[in-house]
């Protein structure tokens, strides 16, 4: 109650609102229990998976790969994003990894020059890879050149007879 309010008078606003909030507290306190907060977590155990412990944030996003069984995508990603960490730095410039799917590791060359060369390499990239993530992650490399769009093949390809077609 504010010091100005008189016992006759009506209490308005923030007045009303203290006198509530008092009046709840002391209610309470008769009762032998605590109010509650509601504006902090404070006191209030935080529930993750089975357990009531806290978890460090790591720890968390492992037992939910290892529960939703995603460890081999997330092995499979991490060959991918860290490449130049794998096969080290010279190799990583001059190719980049597209896709990792069924044991196949497909490797796009900057030049055919270079695919060349990485064909040749495939079981030592191969033993890098699978050193680093595991043997059934990866059990073939495919190794293919740049690519160059392919006209012969689509929707707006239009058939023709072939060499008679463009002499008259």
């Amino acid at each position: 109650m504010s010091d100005d309010a008189q016992p006759g008078d009506e209490l308005k606003g923030p007045d009303l609102v203290r006198k509530a909030l008092a009046e709840a507290k002391a209610a309470s306190k008769a009762r032998g229990t605590s109010p509650r907060r509601t504006g902090s977590s404070r006191g209030r155990p935080r529930v993750v998976g089975d357990s009531l412990e806290p978890m460090r944030f790591g720890q968390a996003i492992t037992r939910l790969v290892a529960e939703k069984g995603w460890e081999d995508t997330t092995t499979r990603a991490d060959v991918l994003a860290n490449w130049e960490k794998v096969v080290g730095a010279e190799i990583a410039d001059h190719c980049r990894p597209v896709s990792l799917e069924d044991g196949e590791l497909v490797l796009i060359a900057e030049s055919t020059a270079w695919a060349t060369q990485l064909r040749l390499l495939t079981k030592t990239l191969l033993k890098r890879v699978q050193d680093h993530a595991g043997p059934s992650i990866a059990t073939k490399v495919t190794v293919r050149g740049p690519s160059q769009p392919d006209w012969r093949r689509g929707k707006l390809r239009v058939q023709g007879r072939g060499p008679r077609d463009t002499y008259g």
